[in-house]
């Protein structure tokens, strides 16, 4: 019995370093960004110029790219649940603990629950899981990036107040007229476009290792400001409630181990980096949002490979 236990605590043990191996490139990029910041190319114009490349033209190209190939006649409706049993746990924690809050720091608090960073998550599937797992993961913001945007924007709204522009400004998002272009052709049967494909395909294979610089240049660690107390919640709806969500949500489901484990990719990824430009432009915490986006995505490091262990070991168990 003990050489058994041994044995097996030494197969868990691998697995933690081949997850934490295969997600090491990923930080390494970030942190060779945030390097690169601080003491090689501190021109923000240039951090700046090719943060809008990404978000307006490489993102979208992949978003295209994957989509319109992707096999859509499966049943996704179990991958969906997943997906937003996590996120809407996640908005859940935020609106209770948010009670008695000042509305700005409430805000920032909720979207540091609930809101992730896309292009992490992208690479990390990728990296963990190969051409399926990106694959996959592409679908989850398919399935996720519409809601989220659309759900964030309507509570902060609520709390803070805005204008049409908020919600003018999602129809406009690069990210979701992509993913509904890459659908509309995928459904037509049209899939590899001629020319158009190769473009979107070279493009998109840009678009990872370039966010994933930006992301560290974007890192603030200095003058980390805001409550203590609020980011310390956030990272419990961020990186406890949204996995374990997903995971109940698995245990109900019996679906597909690799559909789980992306999703719970999804759930434990940190904040993303728009969160900061929608709090500035409603009003919200902008500082406090930056400390959050900072501290989460340094600590996704060590969260992240231990949720994907976590839900490895639950549906070893089921």
């Amino acid at each position: 019995m003990d050489a058994y236990v041994l044995a097996d605590n030494k197969y868990r043990l691998i697995e933690v370093l081949t997850i934490f191996l295969a997600i090491a490139p990923v930080f390494a990029i970030i942190i060779l960004g945030y390097g690169l910041r601080r003491g090689g190319i501190q021109s923000i114009e240039f951090w700046n110029f090719n943060d809008n490349l990404v978000y307006w033209l490489l993102m979208p190209a992949l978003f295209f790219a994957k989509i319109s190939t992707a096999d859509l006649t499966g049943d996704l409706s179990d991958y969906a649940l997943l997906l937003y049993s996590g996120f809407f746990a996640a908005i859940l924690f935020g609106l209770f603990i948010g009670r008695g809050i000042q509305a700005p720091q409430a805000s920032s608090l909720i979207q540091g629950s609930a809101r992730f960073n896309t292009f992490i998550g992208l690479a990390i599937a990728e990296a963990v899981y190969g051409t399926k797992g990106l694959q996959l993961a592409v679908l989850g913001s398919a399935l996720l990036v519409p809601v989220v945007n659309v759900t964030i924007v309507c509570v902060m709204v609520r709390q803070l107040g805005g204008s049409k522009s908020i919600f003018s400004g999602l129809v406009k998002n690069p990210l979701i007229l992509s993913i509904c272009a890459g659908a509309m052709v995928n459904l037509v049967g049209l899939n590899e476009v001629p020319v158009l494909y190769e473009i979107t395909h070279i493009l998109g294979n840009a678009a990872l290792p370039i966010m994933l610089l930006c992301i560290g240049a974007n890192l603030k660690v200095r003058g980390i400001r805001g409550s203590k107390k609020i980011i310390g919640f956030s990272m419990i709806g961020k990186f406890f409630i949204n996995p374990i969500a997903v995971i109940f949500a698995a245990l109900i489901l019996n679906t597909d181990a690799l559909l789980i484990q992306v999703a719970l990719i999804f759930a434990a990824l940190p904040t993303g980096v728009a969160s900061y430009s929608l709090a500035r432009e409603m009003q919200g915490d902008a500082a406090l949002m930056a400390s959050i986006i900072t501290m989460q995505t340094l600590l996704s490091f060590i969260v992240l490979p231990l949720t994907l262990l976590l839900g490895q070991l639950v549906l070893s168990l089921n």
